[in-house]
């Protein structure tokens, strides 16, 4: 049987154990540089046990950054990014770079550049109308990824995951209610998803075999007309068919339309609205659960969807969602993943994996309260144990 601690390979990489550090947006990149915030953060990670860290999110054009904190992968950006990794390599650990452009999801105030998407409509996030990506907006931005993705091989990433979740830009071209187009960039799914795909493949002519390739996929978007896990297992034997990918992390969510389906447990709506300009405070607090809708957390939640991916595929797959205790993950690689990844409960504790192996716990202390997510404005943290002035108590559930 496989084990969560065994030595395994991704693409060209040996990692030294199973767990990935899930892509989660650190907050510490203000103007959209590195800072020393950011490279500890990983580092902390790696020092951690975490085999793999993935730096989140750096975009492959500026007006598909999520908002003017995000950084861009350009030349000048090389030497920064080369901090965090190699801070991440003298732990022994490997890093990742998710690459990707927010589409729809980008703040268009913040960036000052209107967002780009399938087509046209009212983006509530930066309280701008979209535009409908042109051809020349689709090879333009697939020759961005091609060109980010050799800075990010100089900057000594091992391994680039290709952002295909959350309506980013090219997930709201999965998306069937988002992607309404009439060209051969819409319609069919064949046609919609032929944006990911080609990236997806200029990616790895980009890098060639000297770096691991992932995507994180979304297994459904989580709101009626969205894209769905039919259309996503059929999406999964595309990519592993077309040969450019060494993995496929599997996800769900939009950040545009739902994104605590992604999370589960407790929506920090009061949280949320604090971060807001004053006028929009009051609103938000009336219609916020109508957007951070509440689900129920369990352990695994994504595992019963994961598994028809299992089926369907022999490409290794990254199981993520709802994985905080020693048990989990091992359920994980018994069910023929390769790799597990983890977010909230390494933000708790990014110690957590040596604690594993070492027998000194079984599980995170984390306890899905979500108020780490609006905390990616001022330096993502768990406010359990890294409580600041102004954070609400938390009460810890008994047990």
């Amino acid at each position: 049987m496989a084990s969560l601690f065994d030595t395994v390979e991704l693409g060209p990489l040996t990692l030294r154990n199973r767990v990935v550090k899930a892509a989660t947006f650190e907050g510490y990149s203000p103007g959209g540089a590195v800072t020393d915030d950011l490279v500890e953060f990983h580092r902390r990670v790696a020092a951690g046990g975490a085999a793999l860290t993935t730096v989140a999110y750096l975009s492959v054009a500026p007006e598909g950054r999520t908002d003017d904190g995000c950084i861009v992968v350009v030349p000048s950006a090389v030497a920064g990014l080369r901090h965090i990794t190699d801070a991440v390599h003298a732990e022994g650990g490997a890093a990742a770079a998710q690459i990707g452009h927010a589409g729809p999801v980008a703040n268009a105030a913040s960036n000052k550049a209107q967002a780009i998407a399938p087509g046209r409509f009212f983006n509530p996030l930066g309280m701008r109308r979209t535009r409908a990506a042109t051809e020349y907006d689709i090879a333009r931005i697939t020759s961005d990824y091609r060109r980010s993705a050799r800075l990010c091989v100089d900057a000594g990433f091992d391994s680039l995951e290709i952002h295909l979740g959350h309506n980013y830009l090219l997930s709201s071209f999965l998306s069937p209610m988002l992607n309404r187009r009439k060209d051969a960039w819409g319609g069919a799914l064949e046609h919609r998803a032929r944006f990911a795909r080609e990236v997806a493949i200029a990616v790895r002519d980009a890098v060639g075999s000297a770096v691991a390739v992932t995507a994180k996929l979304n297994m459904e978007d989580g709101y009626r007309g969205g894209f769905g896990i039919d259309e996503s297992v059929q999406v999964a034997r595309w990519l592993e068919a077309d040969g450019a990918l060494d993995a496929l992390e599997l996800t769900g969510g939009s950040s545009l339309m739902n994104p605590m389906f992604l999370f589960k447990g407790d929506a920090p709506t009061p949280e949320f609205a604090a971060t807001l300009p004053w006028h929009l405070r009051a609103g938000f607090r009336l219609f916020g659960k109508g957007f951070l809708r509440s689900y129920p957390y369990e352990e695994a939640y994504f595992l019963a969807d994961a598994l028809r991916f299992r089926e369907a595929v022999r490409m290794p797959l990254v199981l993520l969602g709802g994985i905080s205790r020693l048990d989990t993950a091992q359920k994980g690689i018994d069910a023929g993943f390769e790799f597990v990844a983890m977010g909230r409960a390494l933000l708790h504790d990014p110690d957590l994996i040596n604690d594993w192996r070492a027998g000194v716990s079984d599980a995170s202390g984390c306890i899905h309260c979500n108020r780490c997510m609006p905390t990616i404005y001022t330096g993502t943290r768990c406010p359990l144990v890294d409580p600041r002035p102004g954070d609400r108590p938390i009460e810890v559930p008994a047990g």
